[in-house]
């Protein structure tokens, strides 16, 4: 047998049992229980308290909106998109725990001219810089009934 395979035989073996070594240190018991993933992951998942409401409990209180959105290009999106997660505001119903952004910025997200959207899909303007010198797109757009009261 040549001298470096003398040398370098040890090494392997001595490197995989480190490797091995560390392996059983570092890597969860629960790890490849549902696959390649760590089991207990579901239990600490189930365990983070929840902070997005329902669309049901918005729709319980605010019906009248629902109605609104039914026959709007808003129609298919959650509340939760445009007010935020809403569990603070659905367990204390008061106007200062929910979120009412309006500014170009925010209806931008969705609404300023991007080459990847479909343009049949979601409506684009150029909104930060030649659709209207107004700051705030409520002035004119109310985002539940946006064609009523156009100016």
């Amino acid at each position: 047998m040549p001298a470096q395979l003398k040398r370098l035989i040890p090494m392997f073996i001595i490197f995989i049992g480190l490797f091995l070594l560390v392996r059983h240190f570092l890597v969860p018991e629960s790890f490849g229980q549902y696959g390649h993933y760590r089991g207990n992951a579901l239990l600490d998942n189930a365990s983070v308290a929840l902070v997005y409401a329902d669309p049901e409990d918005c729709h319980a209180c605010h019906s009248d909106m629902l109605e609104k959105l039914e026959s709007e290009m808003h129609a298919g999106l959650s509340c939760l998109i445009c007010h935020g997660p809403g569990r603070e505001h659905t367990e204390d119903p008061t106007a200062d725990n929910i979120i009412k952004e309006s500014g170009r910025a925010f209806c931008g997200r969705c609404h300023d001219i991007h080459p990847s959207k479909s343009t049949d899909v979601v409506f684009q303007v150029d909104i930060l810089t030649h659709h209207t010198e107004k700051n705030d797109c409520i002035e004119c757009h109310n985002p539940h009934t946006l064609w009523e009261g156009m100016e």
